[in-house]
C-alpha cells in the first residue's frame, strides 16, 4: 500500500504540432485515489492516455508495475489496468451483460477465468445495472451507459484504475456513487486515477490531486493543501473561494460572483431582474 504502481517522468508528448504535456512527472499508488483536475485542454485526458499506453509519449517515461509501458504486451498491459474513457459506445446492441462480461477477456485462459461469472455479477451490483442485464447497450440513457462502462472495467479486476471524467453523465447519487467504488478499490489495494471536473469531490473522495495547467503539473498534494483560492483563481481564470465544509473539514470551491463581490463591500448586487409573460405565439403563419 503507498508505493507507486504507476508513474511517468518528464514526460513530453506532442499532438501534432502542439506539446499537450510540457515534463509531467506523477505517480499513481496502491491504495490511493489521485485526481486529476484542471480546466478544458490542460492536459487530464492526455495524461490518462499516456499512462494506459493509448498515447506513446514523444519523451520521458511511462511505467507501469515497475516496466516501461512498451515493453508489456497488450494482454499482459490488460491485465494490469483498465481504462474507461470518456464515451462509452458500441456498434452493436449487445445486451448488458454481455457488455460488462467484455471485461473478462484478459483472463480467458488462466485460472481466474473461473471468477467471470462472480466478478461480472459484482461490477453490476456495485454500479446498480443489474436490473437491466438483458437491455440493449443501446437503449439505455447516458448516464446508465456511464455506469455499464464502469461495470466493465471493476469486472477487469486489475490493479491499476483509469478513469477519465467516470461522473459527467450522471445524477448527484450516481456521482457519489462512483467516488465511493473508488475509495472502496483503493482501500483494497488498487492504485485509481480518475479525471474529474467536480472539484468538491475530488476534495472529498480523492486522497491526492495533481492540478493540471498547460500541460503541466501546477501543484499535487491532499485536496486540503493544493485546493487553495490563489493557485485555483490563477489556473481556472475564474475568482474562486475555498471553503471547509462546517462538518467534514473538505474543501468546498466557490466561485465568486458579481453579485457575491458587491454583496461583500455592501452595495446593492444589482437591480432584480423583470420577468415578464415570455409566451409566444407559434401558430404557423
Amino acid at each position: 500500500m503507498g508505493s507507486a504502481y504507476a508513474e511517468v517522468v518528464d514526460l513530453h508528448l506532442r499532438l501534432g504540432e502542439r506539446e499537450v504535456l510540457a515534463g509531467i512527472g506523477l505517480e499513481a499508488r496502491t491504495g490511493e485515489v489521485l485526481a486529476l483536475v484542471g480546466p478544458n485542454g490542460a492536459g487530464k485526458s492526455t495524461l490518462l492516455a499516456a499512462l494506459s499506453a493509448d498515447l506513446p509519449a514523444t519523451s520521458g517515461a511511462v511505467r507501469i508495475d515497475g516496466r516501461p509501458v512498451r515493453d508489456w504486451s497488450a494482454p499482459e498491459l490488460a491485465l494490469r489496468r483498465a481504462v474507461l474513457p470518456q464515451a462509452a459506445e458500441l456498434s452493436f446492441p449487445f445486451p448488458v451483460a454481455d457488455v460488462v462480461r467484455m471485461g473478462r477477456a484478459p483472463w480467458a485462459g488462466t485460472p481466474l477465468a473461473d471468477a467471470d461469472e462472480e466478478a461480472v455479477a459484482a461490477a453490476m451490483a456495485a454500479t446498480e445495472v443489474t436490473r437491466f442485464a438483458d437491455r440493449p447497450f443501446s437503449a439505455l440513457s447516458g448516464g446508465e451507459r456511464a455506469r455499464v462502462a464502469l461495470a466493465r472495467v471493476l469486472a477487469q479486476r486489475a490493479p491499476l484504475l483509469l478513469l477519465d471524467e467516470p461522473t459527467a453523465a450522471l445524477d448527484l447519487r450516481h456521482q457519489e456513487l462512483v467516488l465511493r467504488i473508488c475509495r472502496e478499490r483503493a482501500a483494497a489495494g488498487d492504485a485509481v486515477v480518475v479525471v474529474l471536473h467536480d472539484l468538491g469531490l475530488a476534495a472529498a473522495y480523492a486522497d491526492r490531486a495533481a492540478v493540471l495547467h498547460d500541460g503541466r503539473v501546477a501543484a499535487a498534494g491532499p485536496p486540503s493543501e493544493v485546493f487553495e483560492d490563489a493557485l485555483l483563481s490563477r489556473v481556472y481564470r475564474q475568482p474562486v473561494e475555498v471553503l471547509a465544509h462546517p462538518r467534514t473539514g473538505a474543501a468546498l470551491v466557490v466561485p465568486v460572483r458579481d453579485g457575491d463581490a458587491a454583496g461583500a463591500k455592501g452595495e446593492p448586487a444589482g437591480e432584480p431582474c423583470d420577468v415578464r409573460d415570455a409566451r409566444v405565439d407559434l401558430t404557423p403563419a
